[in-house]
């Protein structure tokens, strides 16, 4: 189950760095800057990058641990 779950979050972590370079409505939809941002723009697009790199690379360090 933990292989799922983190397999997951690097699936998540990619959405979101493409949701910085990529509008398309999937990628909108995940967006995370604009469920704690308030009147989200494109300024706001890179928070995406970075958390998208975080749960991605966290991922991925926990799938390469087991």
């Amino acid at each position: 189950m933990d292989t799922v779950v983190n397999a997951g979050a690097v699936a998540y972590g990619i959405v979101l760095i493409l949701g910085v370079f990529v509008r398309t409505s999937v990628t909108e939809a995940m967006r995370v800057d604009t469920l704690f941002i308030p009147g989200a723009s494109e300024k706001t697009r890179p928070v995406n990058l970075v958390l998208g790199l975080l749960i991605a690379g966290y991922g991925a360090w926990s799938l390469w641990g087991k």
